[in-house]
């Protein structure tokens, strides 16, 4: 029996590549791209567009800053047996202690039961 494959009497066999079932990347990255303001030629449309971005994005930050102020109340609430201090909640928000005191209130209000007047 031969030790090494040049002594070999078997003929090797010569494997075909794999077909590749996806797209290579590109060497290059894309241009970044912001939601396609930057191939707006018109003046008058991408001060449009941009502006609904704006106030859709200020809505959005709104909305995720009453969110922080809930879960704020909500892990600052004594009646937890692991509420967190003003300064601990600070911490993980990267807030001071006084605005976490603040969003802390604030969170409070948003938790009270909404009272309608008839």
């Amino acid at each position: 029996m031969p030790d090494s494959p040049a002594e070999s009497t078997e003929p090797t066999r010569r494997r075909r590549p794999v077909q590749l079932l996806f797209e290579p990347q590109s060497a290059e990255p894309e241009p970044e791209r912001f939601f396609d303001l930057e191939s707006i030629e018109d003046p008058a449309e991408l001060l449009r567009r941009s502006t609904e971005l704006a106030l859709a994005f200020r809505a959005a930050a709104e909305r995720a800053t009453d969110f922080q102020a809930v879960a704020a109340a909500q892990l600052a609430d004594p009646r937890r047996f692991d509420a967190l201090s003003d300064a601990d909640i600070a911490d993980r928000a990267d807030w001071t202690p006084d605005y976490a005191a603040k969003m802390i209130e604030y969170g409070r209000t948003l938790l009270q039961p909404r009272r309608h007047e008839d």
